[in-house]
């Protein structure tokens, strides 16, 4: 996958990114105001969550249920200094998880990802578009 986008078909990308997924560990890479946490927030509506999904960046994780009682866990390691502060929390616990794992600045605990995590990379176009590209 690698196309454009903007906040008007913001739901058919995440649509197909869940589609396309070879597996439930999603990473969101791309700079600060490129839209990680947007995409996230579709992405847990569609799977059925209906709590009010926010960015976990100083709880470092935010749990939700969907419709059909699986776990979504939403990640930010903005804001950790050492990949400790992962294994800490129990990081590995979540990856062993059949649940859906969505992860922004997964580049701070590298090491850390499972080999076989979908990487999705995010950049700004214009004020309006982005593009996206499944690796």
């Amino acid at each position: 996958m690698n196309k454009n986008f903007s906040l008007e078909n913001l739901s058919e990308v995440a649509a197909e990114l869940i589609s396309s997924a070879k597996n439930k560990t999603l990473l969101f890479y791309g700079q600060m105001g490129v839209g990680k946490t947007t995409l996230i927030k579709e992405i847990c509506k569609q799977l059925g969550v209906l709590d009010t999904i926010s960015s976990p960046t100083f709880s470092l994780v935010n749990e939700y249920e969907t419709l059909e009682n699986e776990k979504v866990f939403h990640f930010d390691f903005y804001r950790i200094t050492d990949e400790i502060e992962a294994l800490d929390m129990g990081i590995e616990e979540y990856f062993d998880t059949n649940d859906w794992c969505l992860i922004e600045w997964p580049e701070n605990i590298e090491i850390l990802l499972p080999l076989d995590a979908v990487k999705i990379h995010l950049s700004i176009l214009d004020d309006q578009k982005r593009n996206i590209q499944l690796k």
